[in-house]
């Protein structure tokens, strides 16, 4: 049984975080919901997103990746978190160690939910969980991050904290493989490829929602040491976010045509590379922990509404209706495969 830690995220004072990067989707809601709670965040990142920066945040303007630009934009300056969102790689992250190791008491490493192992042993998948995903280099590279950082924990007292979510989304990312495509076909009355047969398990969390806990473990002397997933409690058949996608793009009957994962990825490898790494496995998370360390922590925000904020978004931006020619043909070709098969 996990026992509850002391004082909700809305309760704590006043802290001076750094978010390296801080315009990305999980991001920026993060540091909106940062500035609410009025810590002082500070956003260091080379200046190229559209993305808003929240009122009263502090910005400053340096590549992560030259670090003679970083210490001197942070010219000696320290913090109570650092949370770093665009480590990808182990030379990445052991450059940002070397970084920020004299400069803050929590350094927040953002590794992936799909490192776990895949296919999962066993549902629900907690923070002990193994580690390991023969399938795709993204999730492996974080995975290598993750041992460099635990290991300069345990031999150094870098002060790490590792946070994994899942998939993480806001008004602006489609959670179909096709993106905005897939929403065109089905409005178009084309048949709309699905991995697999649809039917196993997914979660997608709202970035706000999302916010919510990371906002809380920072600055956290208990979160030292510790990895946390994030996510939300819900999970969907993936028939079904298709289809919620379908009613909030006015399509009350799409055409869903199954094509096997292994198929996938045989005709685009980039694409298979996220299938097989990620979803095509059913994932169900156990959130005891964080919720342990952050007692308030709920996520509210049910995948319905999440997509009818991404469909209306998206008809408020007709200049971001992009639609893939490679992916039209790719659907057309694996579809007309897939129903010939039947």
């Amino acid at each position: 049984m996990v026992t509850p830690l002391p004082a909700a995220a809305d309760t704590v004072s006043p802290r001076s975080i750094l978010f390296i990067g801080g315009t990305g989707v999980i991001s920026t809601a993060a540091a909106e919901r940062a500035v609410a709670l009025g810590h002082r965040l500070t956003i260091l990142n080379r200046g190229r997103s559209t993305r808003p920066v929240p009122e009263g945040a502090e910005v400053l303007q340096a590549d992560v990746r030259d670090t003679a630009s970083v210490r001197k934009v942070l010219d000696g300056r320290r913090f109570d978190a650092v949370a770093d969102f665009i480590a990808y790689t182990p030379d990445q992250a052991q450059a940002s160690m070397d970084l920020f190791r004299d400069r803050t008491g929590q350094y927040v490493f953002i590794s992936s939910a799909s490192a776990y192992q895949k296919p999962p042993m066993r549902l629900p998948i907690r923070e002990s969980t193994p580690l390991k995903n023969p399938f795709w280099e993204y999730s492996r590279n974080k995975i290598a991050c993750e041992e460099l950082l635990f290991r300069a924990y345990r031999d150094t007292d870098f002060p790490l904290t590792v946070v994994r979510p899942s998939h993480t989304y806001d008004r602006t990312k489609i959670a179909m493989a096709g993106g905005w495509t897939d929403i065109h076909r089905m409005r178009s009355g084309l048949p709309v490829m699905v991995h697999g047969d649809g039917t196993s398990l997914w979660t997608l969390t709202h970035s706000r929602d999302f916010a919510k806990a990371f906002v809380g473990l920072l600055g956290r002397p208990h979160a030292v040491g510790e990895s946390y997933t994030i996510t939300s409690d819900e999970y969907l058949p993936w028939n079904q976010i298709y289809q919620l996608f379908a009613r909030a793009a006015g399509v009350a009957e799409p055409e869903l045509v199954h094509v096997a994962s292994e198929t996938i990825a045989a005709s685009n490898p980039e694409l298979g590379a996220n299938l097989l790494g990620d979803r095509s496995h059913s994932v169900v998370f156990d959130n005891s922990k964080i919720k342990s360390l952050v007692p308030d922590y709920t996520a509210t925000i049910p995948f319905a509404d999440g997509a009818r904020e991404i469909v209306q978004w998206y008809d408020a931006n007709p200049d971001l209706k992009t639609v893939d020619e490679s992916y039209m043909q790719l659907s057309d070709k694996l579809t007309s495969w897939a129903r010939r098969g039947a």
